[in-house]
């Protein structure tokens, strides 16, 4: 008897691209790429790439860890995933990052918004709906690792500083603004009232390309004088910022080696986090199974373009290695140095996959304590990689390296109704609030719950599930 053409190997269950209704699917491994394969009865058969890295993408599976509990779960089990957000039991993982967007308006229209933000929608939430939404990340997580104030542009909010002073009354550890930067280059002042928030304060800004052509396509507009700008400020104050890029197959992927050496060069920056776009529905003869960008090839392309990165450098986050990766490196003298192959990877992970609890390892604390020598400021105050991502140890830090000597490289892969997997999408640690007060995974949140017309067709499936019964 012949053999199959692939190997299979996992079963789980996803959502048809096209009616969303959950369907059956197999993880297949064939010509070295690995594809989801999902059969809807009514718009049949649907083939997805997922990965270009096979052994990648069997790693990942060595690097999950038990999921931490929020303090508070939002909604109960009823119809199953990804149909009962959020916060239900079902979900796995605590929330690393929520965000909380205050605002629809935009300066920018750009095609491949995820909020469809812009000129014509001129809504902003008032101060007290965004204290309420900074409450109930507090509610579920007690003291956020990361909340990230975004929009729309978060930064033309009319009551802006006064939502950063809300969310300084509460204990959120480390604090981000998401912006286009286009504020920050036209306005000194209040560039440096952003840079009275330090320390503990971030800028995620948007720096998707050093070219003309591909900021057009992607934000609609050349905005490279307004990044160069807004990046010479920066630097200037010594805000601490994070350059965050939206990749698009074809267009800028293969700018991500220059991206990463520019961004070493800017005193401001801390790291650089690459966003895979998914163009599905944006070009007539997109193939799911051809045309995507996968976290596992922007990998393999960060590793072909930046010289100094090995293999053992960018490795899965354990908190949810389907869609992060993440490398870290030390900024000295000159010099980057990569820190994150200096672990033996076992040693983030117990048997189980648990998270490494450092103290309990004399040894290993003295071996981090010499190689993660990072400060959140440069007065030496404790900052640890853990407490950004939930995945490296707390350490003690030396007065004499501070935040701005990290640098760090995130790849942060979003699903959507094409490579939707319910077993990876119980672990999303990437949350946001919904006005309502509910805090749901930001990849369910985009499918089903960000607009009136998204929700309509969920209370749809919802309805065929409740005849089911």
């Amino acid at each position: 008897m012949a053999d199959r053409p692939y190997l299979f190997y996992e079963l789980t269950t996803s959502v048809c691209s096209k009616c969303l209704r959950k369907v059956e699917a197999k993880v297949l491994i064939e010509d070295d790429r690995v594809y989801l394969h999902k059969y809807c009865p009514t718009h049949k058969h649907q083939r997805v790439l997922i990965s270009t890295d096979v052994e990648y993408y069997k790693q990942q599976r060595n690097f999950l860890k038990p999921g931490q509990l929020p303090l508070t779960f939002n909604t109960p089990i009823k119809y199953g995933c990804p149909y009962d957000c959020g916060i239900c039991p079902d979900h796995e993982q605590h929330g690393c990052l929520s965000l909380i967007e205050i605002t629809d308006h935009c300066n920018l229209a750009c095609p491949i918004c995820y909020a469809e933000s812009g000129p014509h929608r001129p809504t902003h939430r008032s101060l007290e709906q965004v204290e309420f939404m900074l409450d109930c990340v507090v509610r579920n997580e007690g003291e956020p690792d990361v909340v990230q104030i975004s929009g729309g542009e978060p930064t033309i909010h009319p009551q802006f500083f006064e939502i950063l002073d809300a969310a300084r009354r509460r204990p959120i550890k480390h604090l981000m603004v998401n912006t286009n930067g286009i504020r920050i280059a036209q306005d000194e002042e209040f560039a440096k009232r952003l840079a009275s928030y330090m320390p503990d304060f971030e800028l995620y800004l948007q720096f998707d390309s050093l070219r003309a052509d591909p900021l057009r396509e992607l934000r609609g507009l050349d905005l490279t004088s307004v990044r160069a700008r807004a990046l010479d400020r920066l630097n200037s104050l010594g805000l601490s910022t994070t350059l965050v890029v939206t990749l698009k197959k074809g267009l800028n992927d293969g700018e991500i080696g220059e991206i990463v050496d520019f961004a070493l060069k800017q005193p401001c920056v801390r790291g650089v986090t690459f966003q895979p776009v998914q163009v599905a529905g944006r070009t007539e003869n997109f193939d799911p199974a051809r045309d995507r960008l996968t976290l596992g090839e922007v990998r393999q392309e960060i590793l072909k373009q930046v010289p100094w990165l090995a293999p053992q450098d960018m490795i899965p986050v354990p908190c949810h290695p389907d869609c992060l990766a993440m490398g870290y490196a030390l900024k000295v003298g000159g010099e980057v140095i990569p820190l994150t192959r200096l672990i033996d990877p076992e040693i983030l992970l117990t048997s189980g996959g648990s998270t490494i609890i450092y103290e309990q390892n004399p040894e290993l604390r003295k071996h981090i304590f010499n190689t993660f020598s990072t400060g959140h400021s440069p007065a030496g105050a404790a900052l640890s990689l853990k407490q950004l991502l939930c995945c490296l140890p707390l350490v003690q830090v030396p007065e004499s390296m501070g935040y701005e000597n990290i640098f760090r490289i995130l790849i942060m892969q979003f699903l959507d109704s094409y490579n939707f997997d319910v077993r990876s999408v119980k672990r999303s640690c990437v949350h946001i609030v919904h006005p309502d007060g509910r805090v749901i995974p930001f990849d369910t949140f985009n499918m089903f719950y960000r607009d009136e017309e998204k929700e309509a067709r969920l209370k749809e499936l919802k309805a065929e599930m409740t005849w089911v019964e």
